[in-house]
């Protein structure tokens, strides 16, 4: 509910881009319309506060646990709605983008680790996959309500999805393994047997292996040096990797500027009809990935992935290109910027969208992984924050088809990064990852 909140507020801009912009000004909270600067800046400054939240989770998640950090983002969500509810200046709609990001930047560093810190070995990579499920409902759902209601209605919509995330969550248990770092026992042994539906006698065997696993990585506190050495560093590194493959695939350009994609493309179809075909289009994908993540792996999941956003890249490019060049074939290729954001949407949810995160749960030990997700988040945003900011100005200066060909070679390469250095993680248990980074053979392989 929590990341379904974050992708309402991250699709917010798409259907109120249309609203703020209106020479009219029919329902707009602004005493002018935004210019394209301005608009460029409302889009940007979410990822920009992301680059902020994993910081503030680097210091909550070992003080306060998981689920603390977790509701503790829906502050600066709540004082980012009322001044955009409030808005009566463009000033007003930059804070609230900037509280957004850092909240952003919080949940997409703690959800990883609380999913896999909760979930079964059989299942992490599902559970995390549900990351970008929920983003895409959130949405589909302000892509669905955005075009038809007033500016108000959307950001009071807004503000209930995050009381109804912080309802929700508050009844939900602590991740085991904080209480273990704690050395209380008792409250682990309390929330795992909430999670897992059992008594306690049937998850102390579960219970005894996660205790194993802090003892042995709580006997050294981990530093910003231990990140960038051996193991750790492996997974740092393939972590960053994917993170920037999933932000230079142009996600973030993509969904601020769908509207304006469709309008430049001269798609017959109104813009607002086919930002919420392809918003539906991203949900229905993004239940793929949970449901067969365990079991066909992700790297495959990857390979496909990369390769099928380069295609839908390659595309939309192609398809500006001979726009451009006012080629007569294009009357009769109007389907084509829906069919090719259709193709990037669906490969980026199979993939490079929910896995990045996913495997980002599974890299760390415990005692690095405080330290290693936040700085790996953080490169994300800020490439999100570059990207989504400088894709217009880039676009007008080297041509909408040379930046979406570039995009689409980022996935490329990232395609040769997953076939080459990813590992294959699937139905590994947290200790065995590690042995695997390090080139060590685990207890099981032993036996």
């Amino acid at each position: 509910m929590g990341i379904a909140s974050i992708g309402y507020s991250m699709g917010w801009t798409s259907p109120i881009n249309i609203k703020l912009q209106d020479e009219d000004q029919a329902d707009s909270p602004l005493p002018a319309p935004l210019d394209v600067d301005q608009t460029a800046w409302v889009g940007s400054l979410l990822p920009l506060g992301a680059i902020f939240g994993p910081f503030v989770v680097g210091v909550t998640v070992s003080k306060i646990g998981r689920k603390w950090t977790l509701l503790s983002s829906a502050i600066p969500l709540i004082a980012g709605w009322i001044l955009v509810a409030t808005a009566s200046n463009v000033g007003f709609l930059y804070s609230g983008r900037i509280l957004w990001g850092i909240a952003v930047g919080m949940l997409f560093t703690v959800t990883p680790i609380y999913c896999g810190e909760i979930a079964t070995d059989d299942v992490r990579g599902a559970l995390g996959s549900f990351l970008q499920v929920f983003i895409t409902f959130g949405y589909l759902f302000v892509y669905g309500i955005g075009p038809f209601v007033t500016y108000g209605v959307v950001a009071y919509v807004g503000l209930a999805t995050v009381l109804f995330f912080v309802v929700c969550f508050y009844f939900m248990p602590e991740s085991p393994m904080y209480h273990l770092v704690k050395d209380d026992r008792e409250s682990a042994a309390k929330c795992l047997m909430t999670i897992r539906g059992r008594s306690r006698v049937e998850v102390e065997a579960e219970l005894d292996k996660m205790a194993t696993e802090i003892s042995a990585s709580m006997e050294k506190t981990a530093t910003l040096a231990d990140v960038f050495r051996g193991s750790n560093f492996k997974g740092f590194y393939i972590c960053c990797v994917l993170l920037a493959v999933q932000q230079f695939s142009g996600i973030g350009a993509v969904l601020f500027y769908m509207n304006t994609i469709f309008g430049a493309a001269g798609s017959e179809l109104d813009p607002s009809i086919a930002t919420i075909v392809v918003g539906a289009v991203q949900v229905l994908a993004s239940m793929v990935t949970p449901l067969v993540v365990d079991r066909l792996g992700r790297r495959i999941l990857l390979l496909i992935s990369t390769s099928g956003t380069a295609t839908g890249l390659v595309l939309l490019g192609t398809y500006f290109l001979l726009n451009e060049q006012n080629s007569p074939v294009i009357p009769s290729i109007g389907f084509l910027p829906i069919l090719s954001l259709v193709v990037f949407i669906v490969a980026y949810c199979w993939g490079v969208g929910p896995l990045p995160f996913a495997i980002m749960g599974e890299m760390f030990p415990i005692e690095v992984k405080a330290v290693a997700a936040p700085l790996a988040t953080t490169l994300c945003w800020t490439l999100c924050f570059l990207i989504t900011r400088y894709f217009e100005p880039v676009a007008e200066a080297v041509g909408m088809y040379v930046a979406f060909w570039v995009l689409a070679a980022a996935c490329v390469l990232g395609f040769f990064f997953t076939l080459f250095l990813v590992p294959e993680t699937k139905g590994k248990s947290l200790q065995e990852i590690q042995d695997m980074l390090a080139g060590r053979k685990s207890n099981l392989e032993k036996a």
